[in-house]
C-alpha cells in the first residue's frame, strides 16, 4: 500500500520569506537595492574618478562617454552618483543600526522593568523628542566639524552619530509598548516561574517576538536617515567635500538648473528611487510578519 505524501513542514522563517516575496513591489525593491549596493561596493571600478576635474570637458550633456554628463568642473556625474550612493547608503545603514540598537535597549529596559526605571528613561526620551531635529543637526554638524579631535574630523562618522542620536526615540517608544504587552503573556510567566533571569526573559523570549515591528521600523529609519543626510549635505553641514554625496551634488547643481538640468535630475532621482525601494521593503516586511496573514495561509 502506497502511503500518502505528507505535506512538507514549513518553518516560520520560510513562511515569512514566502509571504514577503508575494509582495511584488517588495521583491522589485530588493532587486533595486541589490543593484545599488553592488554598484556602491564596485564604485572604484568606474573608469572616471569622482573628484578628477577636466575644465575642457565641463557641462557636457549625457553621452556615450559620460552617461550622466559632466558637471561645472568637468567631473563625471555617473561616477559621483555611484560614489555618493556609497556614502548615502552607509550613513543610512549605520545610523539606523546605531539608533535601533540604542532605542531597543532603552525601550526593552523601560517596558520590562517599569516603575522608576520606566519613568526616568521615558522622561529622557520625551526630552529628546522636544528637540527640533533639523536645527540641532545643523548646529551639531557645524560644531563638531570645527573640533580638532581626530575622530571628529571624519565627517561621515559625525553625520552617522548625530543622526542616530536624534532618531533613537521612536524605536524606543515602539519597543517599550511591545514589552509592556508581552511581559504579561503566559510564556513569559512560565519562564519566570522556572527561574529564568531578567536578561534571559528579555533576550530569549520577549525580544524575538518584537523582531517584525523592529525591522519595519528600521526600514523607515533608514529611509529617513538617507533623506536627512542628503538635506544636511545640500545645506553644507553634512559630509564635506571632496567626498561626493547625493545632497552635495544637488546643492552644486542648483546654479545650473536651467542650463544643465541633468545635474539635479540624476541625484534627485537616486534619492527618490532609494527611499521608495526601502519603503516598499518595509511594506513587504510588515505583511510578512503580520501574525494573522501568516497563520491564515
Amino acid at each position: 500500500m502506497i502511503e500518502p505524501l505528507k505535506p512538507k513542514e514549513q518553518t516560520m522563517a520560510s513562511l515569512i520569506l514566502r509571504r514577503f516575496f508575494k509582495h511584488r513591489l517588495a521583491g522589485v525593491a530588493i532587486a533595486v537595492m541589490l543593484v545599488l549596493i553592488a554598484s556602491s561596493l564596485l564604485a572604484d571600478l568606474n573608469p572616471y574618478s569622482p573628484t578628477a576635474q577636466n575644465p575642457s570637458n565641463k557641462l557636457r550633456d549625457p553621452n556615450a562617454a559620460h552617461w550622466m554628463g559632466t558637471d561645472e568642473l568637468g567631473r563625471d556625474v555617473l561616477s559621483r552618483i555611484i560614489h555618493g550612493g556609497r556614502v548615502s547608503l552607509a550613513v543610512g545603514l549605520f545610523s539606523t543600526l546605531l539608533s535601533i540598537s540604542l532605542g531597543v535597549a532603552v525601550g526593552a529596559l523601560s517596558g520590562f522593568f517599569g516603575g522608576w526605571i520606566d519613568s526616568i528613561l521615558m522622561r529622557v526620551t520625551d526630552a529628546f523628542l522636544t528637540f527640533p531635529s533639523i536645527f540641532v543637526l545643523i548646529i551639531l554638524g557645524a560644531f563638531l566639524r570645527e573640533q580638532q579631535l581626530f575622530i571628529l574630523q571624519n565627517s561621515i562618522f559625525v553625520v552617522i552619530v548625530i543622526i542616530a542620536a536624534l532618531s533613537w526615540m521612536w524605536p524606543a517608544r515602539l519597543v517599550r509598548g511591545l514589552f509592556l504587552v508581552l511581559r504579561e503573556k503566559e510564556f513569559v510567566s512560565a519562564s519566570k516561574a522556572l527561574g529564568g533571569s531578567s536578561f534571559r526573559l528579555i533576550v530569549r523570549h520577549i525580544l524575538p517576538n518584537c523582531a517584525g515591528p523592529i525591522l519595519v521600523s528600521g526600514t523607515l529609519q533608514m529611509a529617513s536617515a538617507i533623506i536627512t543626510e542628503s538635506g544636511l549635505s545640500y545645506l553644507g553641514f553634512g559630509v564635506q567635500p571632496p567626498t561626493p554625496t547625493w545632497g552635495s551634488i544637488l546643492s552644486t547643481a542648483q546654479n545650473q538648473i536651467f542650463t544643465a538640468p541633468w545635474l539635479g535630475f540624476f541625484p534627485g532621482a537616486m534619492i527618490f528611487i532609494t527611499v521608495m525601494a526601502i519603503n516598499y521593503i518595509g511594506d513587504g516586511l510588515r505583511d510578512a510578519f503580520d501574525p494573522y496573514v501568516i497563520h491564515t495561509e
